[in-house]
């Protein structure tokens, strides 16, 4: 298994080519390595570049890793940094915060935290607090070694470094203009004469989310310290680490903690499918912060949750790995829940308060929504903007379904009583259309893109006399309901 230490770096990191070629010869090992027991997925984890090569329609880089490359698509490009540029701008205070706490990964003395620790927002009031105490004490070992975002079997399953460096676009707080004046304070490798994002200095100037010179009109948020206590019994030194080479010379595409936020996310929601949706857009609100720190572009964080969807389906479509690991990790964790609880799951589930978001103080999106979460529904509503964030279509519209292979495994325990087609077929009936940036609908392997698992987790689902399945409804309890016989 990588340290936490190395799987932080790997993550943060788009870094220089020696190194980027030292850390892909590590990554290279499977992850079980060193485990008492292996997996076939184990040394089966998906290949990222061919799942991202959509991108390409967008940009083609150099080669060289160098964050330079040609323009392909100036208009979708350009629609990237426009709501990259009003997310960082008008988040509030508490969600920058919350994006801070995001990007933390769990360091070499234990005394920190991840992603798969701070998503347990969306467990609710009661049981949020329950599985915090429960990782942090060691009483869900088996959780842990599962879902941990630096080591965890499936929660650092697949790493971004080689796909960084095979698209290397500059991240949006990266100055345009080579002639800009250094930022006092950022490593000599982060200077705007040997890092900067020239290559799009024409599809940038004249635009209103960017200065006279192109530099997107990003602002830092501040380094700041974790000393709730909520996650972590030690003070937290929190930052975006703007000023490190790992991140200034790191290609933007995809975004690393986009997939460790995903991985993490979907593994809690496949063994607690009963909060599936919110964990599923608390997830996507991870990824989201990334763009509010200013290190990401709503691309990157579609681009990781693909990496996400394809890493988690499969962990699921590994027989011997659901049944060594992922199901012993869903008894313990439920078992503890529901103990240190008093109740049922349900019961305890119902009467809690409900995972709430409103990152930008109700302001909406350009051309969107303002992504507030009250509710299931609305959570599913959020869910399903950030599958787009309204990015214009750039390939065909109305195209049939077209599901990933293994990718129904991914509701097994949302829907146990289905057939492996009957949930596929709920996938393809939750599915958002075609022509969205990054779709491979056209492919024979399917479309990561187009999958909704909020939705697809949250359905109603009618069972008919033939087999087949229909989707009656979504955002609300997953359930299967039979066709009611009526007698003459």
């Amino acid at each position: 298994m990588p340290t936490p230490t190395h799987s932080r770096a790997l993550t943060r990191a788009g870094f220089g080519i020696a190194a980027a070629v030292a850390v892909a010869a590590l990554v290279a090992t499977p992850l079980s390595a060193t485990a008492a027991t292996t997996y076939p997925s184990d040394s089966t984890a998906p290949d990222l570049i061919p799942l991202l090569t959509g991108y390409n329609q967008f940009w083609t880089s150099t080669g060289k890793n160098d964050l330079h490359g040609t323009v392909e698509d100036g208009p979708t490009l350009a629609a990237n940094d426009k709501l990259a540029v009003w997310i960082n701008n008008h988040a509030t205070t508490a969600q920058k915060f919350r994006a801070l706490q995001d990007s933390e990964y769990q360091n070499a003395t234990g005394t920190a935290y991840d992603q798969s620790m701070t998503i347990a927002d969306a467990l609710g009031s009661k049981l949020a607090a329950i599985y915090i105490k429960g990782r942090n004490s060691g009483a869900l070992p088996l959780t842990s070694a599962l879902i941990n975002s630096s080591n965890g079997t499936s929660g650092a399953y697949v790493g971004t470094s080689a796909a960084k460096a095979n698209f290397s676009y500059p991240r949006p707080f990266v100055p345009t203009d080579s002639t800009s004046t250094p930022v006092a304070g950022d490593a000599a490798g982060c200077s705007p004469t040997v890092v900067n994002a020239s290559s799009l200095l024409a599809n940038r100037v004249g635009h209103s989310y960017a200065d006279a010179a192109g530099n997107l009109k990003i602002v830092r948020v501040a380094d700041a310290v974790d000393s709730s206590h909520r996650f972590s019994s030690s003070d937290v030194a929190l930052s975006p680490s703007y000023s490190t080479t790992g991140i200034c010379t790191g290609g933007s595409f995809p975004s690393g903690h986009t997939t460790t936020a995903y991985q993490a996310g979907i593994t809690l929601a496949t063994l607690l499918p009963q909060l599936a949706p919110e964990i599923l857009t608390r997830a996507s609100e991870a990824g989201n912060n990334r763009i509010v720190l200013g290190v990401h572009y709503p691309l990157d964080i579609i681009g990781g949750r693909i990496d996400g969807e394809a890493a988690l389906a499969a962990r699921w479509s590994d027989k011997a790995y659901v049944d060594g690991v992922l199901t012993p990790a869903r008894k313990e964790l439920t078992s503890y829940l529901s103990k240190q609880c008093g109740a049922s799951l349900a019961k305890c589930i119902a009467s809690e308060k409900n995972y709430t978001n409103n990152p930008y103080a109700g302001n909406k999106l350009p051309g969107g929504t303002a992504q507030v979460v009250t509710d299931r529904k609305s959570a599913v509503k959020v869910y399903t903007s950030r599958l787009t964030y309204g990015i214009p279509k750039v390939g065909t519209s109305g195209l049939k379904a077209s599901v990933p292979t293994g990718a129904g495994n991914l509701l097994h325990t949302a829907f146990p009583t289905l057939t492996a087609a009957q949930r596929t077929s709920v996938l393809a009936q939750t599915e958002i259309s075609s022509g969205y940036p990054l779709d491979q609908t056209r492919k024979a392997t399917g479309s990561w893109q187009r999958l909704n698992l909020a939705a697809a987790t949250s359905a109603t689902v009618q069972l008919n006399k033939n087999k087949t399945v229909t989707v009656l409804s979504t955002g609300g309890k997953a359930k299967v309901v039979k066709v009611v016989s009526h007698r003459r």
